[in-house]
């Protein structure tokens, strides 16, 4: 017996397996759910239950409280449907997506971005074609059967002239696969991926000016939709705000001041936290996510695209929301959740 999981406003429709979590359902079935963590630890795929019953398996409250789930909101990664199911998710628009594929990859080239960031650049079997949307993520295969999840920092049509992806890593000290990235890894090497995962991409069905959000290493998604926005000539207003706690997380500023020469319509606003004397910082201080308030106090008409930390990504969504007027379906976001995250 399946259980048919329908999405509104869209219409589109699917079937879960008992047990089965609707999320997986959905990905399996070609349906643009959004999704980040898919661990019950982000909050991303939260949407309203509008009609049936669903059980959820193990969660974090930051992803969903009892509040919240008693009043009617369900996370999909971890939902599973008792009944048929009426789902409230305005993210879902598209007809179709990518396929998700496994694949060796070779490490090409490792560039040590900053004191705790490499930038790493893969490259892919020469006969394979990989498709993506600008901001989604792959997952590295390990041996032991853990995945460990990057997004892509170079826009599709750049496979166009040499089949690759651009990923950038932060250091976790005491992570199974940073300390090795950081350590061991050697050019050359054969990595196992899987992908594309993710609903963080742009829409471009529409015409409203656009806010990207960005910490740390959460500006690599945000670096490939900045790419494919000037690929595709797309000219909406955009400001870029990029956060990190000292001047050298922002460790491609020179690449952000490159675009801007050449896209009349970017705009970038690089916020540090922490910065001591030494750095000589002259800039926007302060939380990244509360320069954007600063600057955009009413955001009813705009797209708010989040990447980074988690509780960057949840901060700006409970204040733009509450604070700002932005909608709910209108603040679409990557929480860059940690394997300590998930254990939590």
């Amino acid at each position: 017996m399946t259980f048919t999981i329908t999405v509104q406003p869209s219409g589109r429709t699917f079937t879960a397996e008992p047990q089965e979590a609707m999320l997986a359902a959905g990905i399996r079935q070609g349906i643009g759910l959004p999704y980040g963590c898919k661990d019950g630890a982000c909050g991303s795929c939260k949407c309203r239950l509008l009609e049936g019953s669903v059980v959820h398996g193990p969660h974090q409250a930051k992803a969903l409280s009892p509040e919240e789930e008693a009043a009617g909101f369900v996370l999909t990664c971890c939902g599973v449907a008792q009944t048929d199911v009426v789902l409230e998710s305005r993210q879902v628009t598209e007809a179709g997506a990518f396929p998700i594929k496994k694949m060796p990859v070779r490490v090409a080239s490792m560039e040590r971005a900053s004191h705790d960031v490499i930038v790493l650049r893969l490259q892919l079997p020469a006969a394979d074609r990989f498709q993506y949307h600008a901001g989604q993520y792959v997952e590295f295969l390990l041996r032991d059967g853990d995945r460990r999840s990057y997004s892509m920092a170079n826009a599709p049509h750049t496979q166009a002239e040499q089949p690759g992806l651009e990923l950038h890593l932060r250091h976790m000290p005491g992570g199974k696969f940073t300390d090795h990235v950081f350590g061991a890894m050697k050019e050359k090497d054969i990595l196992r991926i899987e992908g594309p995962y993710g609903s963080f991409f742009l829409r471009e069905d529409s015409n409203k000016p656009i806010v990207l959000l960005a910490s740390g290493t959460g500006f690599a998604p945000i670096k490939a939709i900045v790419e494919h926005m000037q690929h595709k000539g797309i000219t909406r207003p955009a400001t870029l705000y990029w956060g990190g706690r000292r001047p050298a997380d922002l460790y491609q500023s020179a690449w952000i001041e490159a675009r801007l020469a050449e896209m009349p319509n970017l705009r970038y606003v690089p916020v540090v936290s922490d910065a001591l004397p030494e750095d000589a910082w002259t800039g926007r201080t302060g939380f990244v996510h509360m320069a954007v308030l600063q600057d955009f106090p009413d955001l009813s008409g705009h797209e708010v695209y989040a990447c980074g930390a988690p509780i960057v990504v949840e901060s700006a969504r409970r204040d733009y929301v509450e604070k700002a007027g932005l909608p709910e379906e209108a603040f679409f976001a990557d929480s860059f959740t940690s394997a300590a995250d998930k254990a939590a």
